[in-house]
């Protein structure tokens, strides 16, 4: 007995000392013990970092942040004596401030949220001082994008707030109510890099709202880590101009240095500035564009689908002679009675018919390579005709993503034998059907940038270089990037490189000849059902030793021979002689407009 009653004895003072330490700890020790005696609470205060900056080609500042500061609220803390007076400081309604203070519960009662973003300078300078009288409330600042530019609108993209539907979707939980985030453009495509990551501070605040301390002396607080730099490929200087000669316009310009798959310019037109889409004025600038019947927002060079026309008709030279159903010098006498042509009847070898642009001559040799004699069946033999056709098509870059780094780039089309047999049924087409297609027509469509690497592949005889606007993240090198190499001996290509120096030496192209230049390029006037047709132009410069590529596409301009080779040919010239001497051209370009003038135009918002 005596020994049960000192175990009980034992475990009784062991308990007291267990629980006489815990409360010494608790009491004495203890922070969040401190924090609730003192009737005080812990507030996490975020720290957003600075996005990541952006220059050109020629390390040029294009994108930089400024600061704002957004007023925020947590309801729960939120204690105003006099409503009016606090309404009349932040030059508000009641109105407004029972349904900002609305929203602000239905977030959340114990969590902070914005009520009010982007507050003005002047309303913050006096909020420092008053604040202390509203517990509650406090300042956070923020940055926001601003420009040194008001070019490459299509290009950046923008950043705005996270809306609730991505946040329902976001997968990586990473973002919180009231984050901002890249929104097209490489904003969007290099959020990952240019966002940077959150800190936070933890402060221990008493009931009327006023920082006591760090909460436990800054040991959970993180410091905020910047976004990465960004170097683009765009020379800004280009860029400038490539828009100057669209303005009035609607269409696409890009241009790309064939060694490298860098895109030194990409012009969609009409633009807009992209300072219209930040700060304050956001909301409604974007309303304003969204509504413009010219879609601003529309980037042309990466969605907007054409036929290619008779740019088209390079690839069907190279294919049909590395096909083996026509060589370069072979004489193929064309009676203008296979379809609808602007060249004459007569003798074409493969630079003339490119000089001339024959829609017979390329008619019959895509005939020769569609209707091959594998089967007695012309409707099978066309079929098998086709899919070779087609994959050979594809491998200059048309009907696939070429995998340029901005969002939202389109395929373009190349029909396939499926999309065929919808529309005529299976086994009841056959060459006759689809003979548009042998001069760039019918159910063929490409983009301006497409085209642009079909410029490129030209170029460099049979290969081409990923085409990417992002050449340096933080001082490395754009990982993303390949070089593909086209399955044809460089010499094929030969007669149709002669073929594009004649255009515009003495052919559709001649607008934009300059002996010093040396471009080679192929016109294009592209169909157009809905009103006049399209002027398009794609080529390089200079032929022996090629630095540029261009792909130019003017809506509603009529033959490729006057607006899209103009623009081609002045900013090649741009970009290789670093001058334009041709002022008369420039002239003419400049004059030339075709886009509504009553489309409603935005304006910057004071932030």
């Amino acid at each position: 007995m005596r020994g049960r009653s000192l175990l009980i004895r034992a475990l009784i003072l062991f308990t007291v000392i267990i629980f006489t330490a815990r409360l010494f700890y608790i009491q004495i020790l203890d922070e969040d013990y401190k924090v609730a005696a003192e009737n005080n609470v812990v507030q996490k205060i975020v720290q957003y970092p600075f996005r990541g900056l952006v220059y050109d080609s020629n390390d040029s500042l294009v994108i930089f942040n400024s600061p704002v500061y957004d007023l925020m609220i947590v309801p729960k803390e939120a204690e105003i004596a006099d409503t009016t007076a606090f309404c009349n400081l932040l030059e508000i309604e009641r109105e407004e401030f029972d349904e900002k203070l609305s929203k602000a519960k239905r977030y959340s009662s114990i969590l902070a949220s914005k009520f009010i973003e982007q507050i003005s300078d002047d309303l913050f300078a006096k909020l420092q001082d008053q604040l202390i009288r509203y517990p509650g409330f406090y300042v956070l600042p923020r940055t926001i994008r601003s420009y040194n530019t008001a070019s490459l609108a299509n290009v950046v993209g923008y950043v705005g707030e996270v809306s609730s539907n991505y946040l329902n979707r976001d997968t990586t939980d990473y973002y919180r109510s009231g984050d901002y985030i890249g929104i097209g453009g490489i904003e969007k495509s290099y959020e990952n890099h240019l966002r940077g990551k959150r800190g936070a501070t933890y402060k221990v605040v008493d009931v009327q709202g006023i920082i006591k301390d760090d909460y436990r002396g800054g040991e959970y607080d993180t410091l905020p880590q910047s976004g990465e730099s960004i170097h683009l490929t765009i020379d800004l200087e280009l860029q400038q101009y490539a828009e100057k000669l669209m303005e009035g316009k609607v269409g696409s310009v890009v241009a790309i240095e064939p060694s490298t798959g860098r895109i030194l310019a990409l012009v969609s037109a009409p633009s807009y500035d992209p300072q219209l889409l930040s700060g304050k004025g956001l909301s409604e600038n974007f309303g304003v564009l969204n509504k413009d019947e010219n879609k601003p927002f529309l980037n042309r060079p990466l969605q907007a689908r054409y036929p290619p026309g008779s740019m088209f008709k390079t690839i069907q030279g190279i294919i049909a002679m590395h096909e083996g159903v026509v060589s370069s010098n072979e004489i193929i006498r064309t009676d203008g009675s296979n379809i609808g042509d602007l060249a004459p009847p007569g003798p074409y070898d493969m630079v003339k018919a490119i000089t001339k642009s024959s829609n017979n001559y390329f008619y019959l040799i895509m005939r020769r390579m569609v209707q091959r004699g594998l089967d007695e069946s012309a409707y099978i033999d066309s079929r098998i005709g086709l899919e070779n056709w087609r994959e050979h098509v594809m491998e200059f870059g048309l009907g696939r993503k070429l995998g340029v780094d901005l969002p939202n780039e389109v395929i373009g089309n190349v029909p396939s034998l499926d999309s065929y047999d919808r529309l005529y049924g299976a086994k009841r087409w056959k060459y006759s059907n689809i003979a548009s297609l042998s001069i760039g027509q019918g159910e063929l469509t490409v983009t301006p940038l497409q085209m642009a690497n079909l410029g490129a592949i030209l170029a460099n005889r049979g290969y081409f270089i990923t085409p990417h606007v992002v050449d340096k993240i933080e001082g490395w090198p754009n990982p993303n990037i390949k070089k593909e190499i086209l399955p044809y001996d460089p010499e094929i290509f030969e007669s149709v490189l002669k073929g594009m120096e004649q255009v515009v030496m003495a052919g559709s192209g001649i607008r934009g000849y300059y002996a010093p230049l040396k471009l080679a390029g192929k016109t294009s006037t592209v169909q157009n059902p809905h009103g006049e047709d399209h002027s398009g132009f794609m080529g390089f410069a200079p032929l022996d030793d090629p630095k540029i590529s261009i792909a130019a596409y003017v809506e509603n301009a009529g033959q490729g021979g006057r607006a899209a080779v103009s623009v081609a040919s002045l900013l090649a010239e741009k970009y290789v002689m670093d001058s334009v001497s041709r002022f008369w051209l420039e002239d003419y370009v400049l004059e030339e407009r075709y886009l509504p003038k009553n489309a409603p135009r935005p304006t910057i918002a004071e932030n």
